[in-house]
């Protein structure tokens, strides 16, 4: 037993002075395994909290390097929910001759809230049918300032968004951009941006891309929403699609802003209220 020990211990001794290294480090165990299990389970946790977040949104919420997340997700074969479809161009609207508005935002750098309000709808299936989702979204905090659900796709569904929109910020837009569908060149549409004085700019006909904000909201959208058909009513699709609203709003990161829609209007309207409150000072 004594004779084993010892040749044992000598064999490891020899081993560790051939490879030029302590004996100790024989007995080493990785650390990094353990380390990476206990990242993976961190990412579970949020993956199922925002089942469509990639490794840039995890890595923001876990206030984690964006290398070792992705790394560790494709580690361990982690994968966010993706289900994204397109919504094909409307048949009034194919053979629709071009509108008189251009694209006057093309090349903005959008810097404050209200500068510019971007509109769309989006339809979703559900039971057989449609129902339809129409959303006001200011471009510089990525916020849906107003939301408006039908089962009709017509001007009324897109003037209610507005008006919420008007109703909920007090405010109202410098200019206001969508594409050219017939609910937003419509008679009662195009009146209501006159007569507040609003800046009219449309996307140029069939390029859905310009009016990207939108259709990055909707593709994101469809996603956490998940499918509309496990409800039993149109009334708790509904009620989901409300709470995915606010989700989206107060709790989403959004990879650009670093944070959510509203942290981020929030952060800007109390840095500029420092901003004003400096300049005052100095005018005293």
């Amino acid at each position: 037993m004594i004779t084993n020990d010892i040749t044992k211990k000598s064999t490891k001794t020899e081993i560790a002075k051939s490879l030029g290294v302590s004996r100790q480090s024989l007995y080493y165990k990785p650390k990094k395994p353990d380390r990476d299990l206990e990242t993976k389970n961190l990412i579970l946790k949020v993956m199922a909290k925002h089942k469509s977040y990639g490794h840039k949104r995890i890595a923001i919420e876990l206030s984690m390097n964006k290398k070792k997340v992705r790394r560790i997700m494709k580690k361990f074969n982690l994968k966010p929910y993706r289900r994204r479809t397109r919504k094909p161009p409307k048949p009034e609207d194919i053979n629709k001759p071009a509108t008189s508005y251009e694209n006057l935002i093309k090349y903005f750098i959008v810097d404050r809230p209200n500068l510019v309000w971007a509109a769309d709808f989006t339809y979703i299936r559900f039971q057989g049918s449609f129902i339809y989702l129409a959303t006001i979204i200011d471009l510089f905090t990525r916020e849906i300032i107003g939301f408006e659900v039908s089962q009709n796709h017509d001007r009324f569904l897109c003037l209610a968004a507005l008006k919420m929109a008007f109703t909920r910020t007090k405010n109202k837009p410098t200019y206001h951009h969508c594409d050219q569908g017939s609910e937003y060149d419509s008679e009662d549409y195009i009146s209501e941006l006159d007569e507040n004085k609003i800046i009219i700019s449309m996307s140029a006909k069939g390029h859905p891309w310009e009016n990207g904000f939108q259709e990055s909201f909707y593709s994101g959208f469809k996603l956490d929403l998940g499918r509309p058909d496990r409800f039993e009513t149109l009334g708790e699709l509904v009620e989901a699609i409300y709470l995915q609203i606010n989700y989206y709003n107060t709790s989403r990161i959004h990879t650009a802003l670093k944070t959510n829609p509203v942290k981020f209007r929030q952060q800007y309207q109390l840095k500029s209220l420092k901003i004003n409150s400096q300049s005052l000072r100095q005018l005293v």
